[in-house]
């Protein structure tokens, strides 16, 4: 099938409260045009330097989110335009997110990444850093982000009781932090979990976003 025809298929699956983020990385600007042309609007992408260029090459109304491992020199590459930072592991990168915001007049929504598999490879805050984070003084003196949800990625496994258990306590310390962190820089709206191969899980723990690639292009090549 077409990458409309996946697009529009998985769009109709899904609850009116889901956002889809077509994840765009490794893929040709071409083909994130022909998901454009389709009507999607949100797309994700891994890397800095990947999601700058297509920024330039593609239509401006793109809202571009940041879903990938994010190095503090990095930021300001796209601190201008990303609309959502999914990726967010540190107070010292969310203390660059905030600087370069604020360079650029902006505010920034991001998301806390939390270390929900049994994979030594995923990033992310343990739910003890989240809250620590999140009762910081640093924190409350940020001026130019805002916290508005969590995002989690799943152990690569078969084992569906696995990924729902672990998606089930992101949605655990999701729903905490939206009843006891009232904050100015807080606003818990948003659940980012769930990939080609989880989402339908993910839908069912609560999950608001689902980041989805390969089933909308086709097998990636990496180089």
């Amino acid at each position: 099938m077409s990458i409309k025809e996946n697009l529009l298929n998985i769009k109709k699956s899904l609850p009116s409260q889901v956002k889809l983020i077509a994840v765009s990385k490794t893929y040709p600007a071409s083909a994130v045009e022909e998901a454009y042309k389709a009507g999607h609007r949100i797309f994700g992408e891994n890397k800095v330097q990947e999601m700058s260029e297509k920024h330039e090459q593609l239509p401006k109304d793109i809202e571009w989110h940041l879903i990938g491992h994010l190095q503090s020199n990095k930021v300001k590459y796209i601190a201008p335009f990303v609309a959502m930072i999914h990726s967010v592991d540190s107070l010292k990168l969310l203390q660059e997110i905030n600087k370069q915001a604020q360079k650029n007049n902006r505010v920034i929504k991001c998301l806390l990444q939390i270390y929900i598999a049994s994979e030594e490879t995923k990033f992310g805050l343990d739910k003890e850093e989240c809250k620590a984070l999140l009762s910081s003084a640093e924190f409350n003196a940020m001026r130019n982000i805002e916290i508005v949800g969590l995002m989690g990625m799943a152990t690569n496994t078969d084992n569906a009781l696995q990924i729902k258990t672990e998606f089930a306590s992101l949605r655990s310390l999701f729903n905490e932090i939206r009843t006891n962190y009232i904050h100015k820089n807080i606003q818990q709206s948003e659940l980012s979990m769930g990939m080609s191969s989880d989402y339908k899980i993910a839908i069912e723990e609560g999950s608001t976003m689902i980041r989805v690639g390969s089933s909308i292009f086709g097998a990636r090549r990496y180089n």
